[in-house]
């Protein structure tokens, strides 16, 4: 009875563990559509698709949005080379027509080099493309590259006006120059004056001239020169005061003169300065003398622009991908997660930084040197102790590919370990093993896995954790959701470094 008991509990125990395996499969493949419908927008294969020839495809990438007046109307299906050039095959909606005279043209979404595709449908009542049909009309537009290039030539532009105008007022010759200028307008000043002077007597007669000639003339015309000789009378009562003494006409007068005296004054301290900030300028002095005499200088300066470039084109070319993963582990009924995000400036070789919450915990081993009175133990002995804990282990990792085979090397788990991949067809079919944990515990961690992206971006894996311990070897099945976040890549710039 007791053996019958004990083989009942035994088939109550596996049924429960069973039906637990059930329900978090069907948990995590709901959870995975639900995500894998919010993450791939737009990304459905309903539509038809043409394709456009184009010189430059930089900044466009797979599942790029194709956009008319600003409008999302479908997605970059493929991108590949034809005859040195890059086809790239459009994927458009059903309810948009496209005619036959539509252009295409790359759009610039930000200054990082992120692009879209801009698309023009055309004429209405032209021939309308069908599927597999070529957009003919290609528009080019600038480029990042093309705004750097044209900030540089206008930096050179500015030295060699600087340069310019150092060789000009800077030397002996621009300032004896200037001082004859400045002379001549001052003696073309006086002779004017002097002519004014000289020829008072013949504009009073010239006035009376015209005093006479209005009498005679037309109503019309009397009435003009009346005018003129109202003002000519003003003119005459203020020349009569200023010379009798008057106090309104001198005051008008007098502030006249004033105003010219403090313009002149102001005109010297100007043309002063001016002789200062050139003479500062030809020895060097200030920014724009280090600038325009300072060749080390020039040099860190155009230095820091190529830095710049090189920096904005490396943030261009970026990947930035982000993995997130569940496990369920079989023995231990328990459930482990990973964030992972992957830094991947070129196709065949990326860095991986991973956060992991383990339900095991992160094992140490520690030697403790003991002191004892105790009769019945030796004087010193030394203890080696486990000591687990619930802390978060992470991994630091780099990772090259060779083919079809990864291998990565660096911190995984909190311990040092390294790992090969295989991957195989189009990389939806992964072979991924781990080996870490040296000095965890008695012989390292072995990891393996098998996964397959049964739709796109979302993986099934299935595999042996710690294989080389039988007490601690566990089971697993989980889902993997893999996406490339181009919001990650925009913040890089703005991380502050150490």
């Amino acid at each position: 009875m007791g053996a019958q008991g004990l083989g009942i509990r035994e088939r109550m125990s596996r049924t429960a563990t069973a039906t637990k395996v059930g329900l978090f499969t069907v948990v995590l493949v709901v959870a995975g559509t639900m995500i894998y419908r919010f993450v791939n927008k737009g990304g459905s294969d309903d539509g038809y698709v043409v394709y456009a020839i184009v010189d430059d495809a930089v900044g466009i990438s797979k599942l790029s949005q194709v956009r008319t007046a600003g409008i999302p109307i479908g997605r970059v299906q493929s991108i590949r080379l034809h005859k040195g050039k890059a086809r790239i095959d459009i994927r458009v909606k059903d309810d948009v027509e496209l005619f036959e005279d539509a252009s295409v043209a790359k759009s610039s979404g930000n200054l990082l080099g992120e692009y879209f595709l801009k698309v023009a449908q055309g004429t209405e009542g032209r021939r309308k493309l069908k599927d597999g049909d070529q957009i003919m009309v290609i528009v080019k537009s600038a480029t990042t590259d093309d705004v750097l290039q044209d900030v540089s030539k206008i930096a050179k532009k500015i030295e060699l006006v600087a340069s310019a105008l150092a060789d000009s007022i800077g030397s002996e010759e621009g300032k004896a120059q200037l001082a004859e200028t400045l002379a001549n307008l001052a003696e073309v000043t006086r002779a004017l004056n002097e002519t004014v002077r000289e020829n008072r007597g013949a504009i009073r007669s010239i006035l009376s001239t015209v005093e006479r000639v209005s009498v005679r003339g037309e109503p019309e015309v009397q009435r003009i020169l009346e005018n003129v000789r109202v003002t000519t009378e003003e003119i005459r009562t203020l020349v009569a005061g200023v010379q009798g003494g008057e106090a309104g006409a001198s005051g008008e007068v007098r502030g006249m003169i004033e105003k010219i005296d403090r313009a002149s004054s102001s005109l010297e301290r100007t043309l002063a300065n001016l002789e200062k900030a050139s003479d500062r300028l030809e020895a060097g002095e200030g920014t724009l003398g280090r600038l325009s005499n300072d060749e080390k200088l020039i040099n860190e300066v155009e230095g820091v622009a190529q830095s710049v470039n090189s920096l904005l084109g490396g943030i261009n070319r970026l990947k930035t991908i982000v993995v997130l993963r569940g496990d369920y582990q079989f023995r231990t009924s328990t459930v482990k997660t990973f964030v992972e995000l992957r830094l991947q400036p070129r196709e065949d070789k990326y860095y991986s930084i991973e956060l992991i919450n383990d339900p095991r915990g992160l094992t140490r081993i520690e030697q403790v040197d003991v002191d004892t009175t105790n009769p019945n133990d030796p004087p010193t002995y030394r203890e080696i102790r486990s000591v687990t804990t619930n802390d978060f282990r992470f991994s630091l990792m780099f990772a090259q590919r060779f083919g079809p085979l990864v291998g990565r090397f660096g911190i995984k788990e909190s311990t040092g370990g390294a790992g090969l991949d295989l991957l195989l067809l189009d990389d939806a079919f992964e072979l991924r093993q781990d080996l870490f944990g040296f000095g965890e515990t008695a012989q390292p961690r072995w990891r393996v896995s098998l996964g397959y992206a049964f739709v796109n971006r979302l993986s099934l894996l299935w595999g042996v954790d710690d294989i080389l311990s039988f007490d601690r070897r566990d089971y697993f099945v989980g889902l993997q959701l893999k996406f490339n976040d181009e919001d990650i890549k925009t913040m890089l710039p703005f991380v502050p470094s150490p």
